[in-house]
Order: structure tokens, then C-alpha cells, then sequence
């Protein structure tokens, strides 16, 4: 009797219990969810982009976003990646390759391409990141099945068509090829994410991230800055970089790195195709940037798309 009482001890972790792990599906909509919620946060980055094309210069733009990001997490990561500085220390390639990817690089091309495109075409292209995030998830070996398939490439007809529309009023133009560059950063950071330590803190790990992503900056900044000049600090321009480094950043890099977590990659990026429908809303409203009848079908096929794509099975 003591030895099977000492067996169940030791096969019955103390720490988990049936009422505090999350079922499956529970597990799954509360990424989809976080998922969603990055997406609606970050496209409103787009918008800044746009807004602030002409006052403050990109490189500038994201440095700025990342110190603000910095100082936002710190109360809740410096700590943790200070306790854990030696299993960063360990893995010191990968958190300088996702740093690069999802915070040095993304963003200033992101900024970039808003200079010379409309914000709903960077939403638009910005929605081909998912098919990246698949591939990645594919060659992982992990099987997507095939109503996420299907959801995704629903999904796609709608940005494919979307973009062939002419939606926001231009054609092609080099902020586009800067905004398809932006797209596979981002792919390539989601893809990136799984293979981060298990051990690593959410919040250990953003902060590292933005901590080298910022520190990266520093040259460019320099040379912008001696180039470029500087920007006058207004309520037009510190607003938004706020806006910017406190929820486009902190709030929703740790909300889409949770959600990657919780339901991978493909799920959460086939949640992502929401952006061209949030950028194109907020682009009308706050950048009087035209959304017509074409863009409302497209827009449709998306949504679809999402739903059918980041559903659950029974």
C-alpha cells in the first residue's frame, strides 16, 4: 500500500489539475482570439506609417516605436530575462535572428513603404504573409488538413483579387516591393517562433527581442539623423509613436507570439488575412482613403476565409 501511494505521488504533479488545464478547444479560441486581436492592433500601425510618412523619417519611426516598447515591457520582462540571462546567453544566435526579423527589419520596412503606398495596400500585401507561415509550418512536417487549406486559399483569392482591383487608388509602386519584403520578415518571424525555447519567458523573450531589435537601430539611426535631420515632437507626431510602441508593439507582439503558442503558425496567420479588411476600414476613416463596392467582396472572401480556416474541428 505506502509503495503504490508513493508511485501515484510521483506520476501526479502537484501543479496541474484538470480545473486549471485548458482543454483543446478552449486552448484554440483563446489564440484565434489573440490572434485577432494582434491583427486589429497592428493595423493601425499601417495607418501610422502612412500618417507619418511626410514628418518623421522611417528609420526614426521604428527606432522611436522600439525605445517606447522597451519602457513598456521592462516592468514585466527585465526581471525575467535577468534571471534567465544565462539561457539567453545560450540561445544568443536565435533571439538575435527573431530580433532582426520581427523588430530591426520588419518594422523600418513597414515605415518605409508607407512613404510612397496607401495603407490599404500595405495591409493587402501584407496579407501574403500567412502562405509563408504555412510553408514554414509544412516543412516543420506539421499537417495543416484540409479545411485550413481551403480556408487559406479562400483567403488568398480575396487579397489576390483585392490588390488586381486597384484598391486604394494606385498602381504598383516601390513602396510595394518595400511592403512584400516587410511580408516575408514577418512570415519568417511567425515561423521562427515555434522553435523558441520552452523555457524562455513570453515576457523574458520579448524583451530581449526588443532590447537587441533597438539596439540594432542605433547605427541607422545615427546616419538618419545626420542625414535626415531630426522631427519636431508635436501631438501629430508623439501620438502616434506611443500608439505605436505601446499597443502595435508590446501589447500586440505578446498577443501574437501567444498565439502562436497556442494554435501554430497557420492558424493564427490564416486569422492575419483579417489586416487588408481592418487597414482598409481604418484608412477610410482616419486617411480618407476610398474603399468601394470591389474591395467590400474581396473583403468578404477574406473573412470567409478566416472563418472557415482558423475553425476548429469537432
Amino acid at each position: 500500500m505506502p509503495a503504490v501511494l508513493k508511485r501515484t505521488a510521483r506520476t501526479t504533479p502537484p501543479s496541474v489539475s484538470p480545473s486549471t488545464t485548458p482543454t483543446p478547444r478552449t486552448a484554440a479560441a483563446l489564440g484565434v482570439a489573440l490572434a485577432a486581436l494582434a491583427t486589429v492592433v497592428w493595423s493601425g500601425s499601417f495607418v501610422t506609417s502612412r500618417a507619418l510618412h511626410d514628418s518623421v523619417p522611417p528609420v526614426q519611426h521604428a527606432f522611436w516605436r522600439w525605445l517606447v516598447a522597451l519602457v513598456a515591457v521592462a516592468p514585466f520582462g527585465a526581471r525575467q530575462a535577468w534571471r534567465q540571462r544565462e539561457l539567453i546567453r545560450r540561445h544568443l544566435g536565435y533571439v538575435l535572428l527573431a530580433a532582426l526579423l520581427g523588430v530591426t527589419t520588419y518594422n523600418t520596412l513597414v515605415n518605409q513603404a508607407g512613404s510612397t503606398t496607401p495603407a490599404a495596400n500595405m495591409g493587402m500585401i501584407m496579407a501574403a504573409s500567412p502562405v509563408l507561415m504555412a510553408v514554414f509550418e509544412r516543412a516543420a512536417g506539421v499537417r495543416l488538413g484540409a479545411r485550413r487549406v481551403v480556408g487559406l486559399l479562400v483567403a488568398c483569392a480575396g487579397v489576390v483579387l483585392l490588390i488586381g482591383s486597384g484598391a486604394g487608388g494606385a498602381g504598383f509602386s516601390a513602396g510595394d516591393l518595400w511592403m512584400v519584403a516587410a511580408a516575408c520578415c514577418f512570415g519568417s518571424y511567425s515561423g521562427l517562433l515555434r522553435r523558441r525555447p520552452a523555457e524562455l519567458g513570453g515576457a523574458a523573450f520579448l524583451f530581449t527581442t526588443f532590447l537587441v531589435g533597438a539596439a540594432l537601430l542605433v547605427p541607422a539611426q545615427g546616419v538618419s539623423l545626420a542625414v535626415q535631420g531630426g522631427f519636431e515632437p508635436t501631438p501629430g507626431t508623439v501620438l502616434p509613436i506611443l500608439y505605436v510602441g505601446v499597443a502595435s508593439s508590446a501589447v500586440a507582439f505578446f498577443a501574437w507570439n501567444r498565439a502562436i503558442a497556442l494554435v501554430g503558425p497557420s492558424r493564427a496567420g490564416v486569422v492575419d488575412y483579417l489586416q487588408p479588411v481592418c487597414v482598409a476600414l481604418l484608412s477610410w476613416a482616419v486617411l480618407g482613403e476610398a474603399t468601394g463596392w470591389t474591395q467590400v467582396l474581396c473583403m468578404a472572401l477574406i473573412l470567409g476565409g478566416v472563418v472557415l480556416g482558423a475553425a476548429t474541428r469537432r
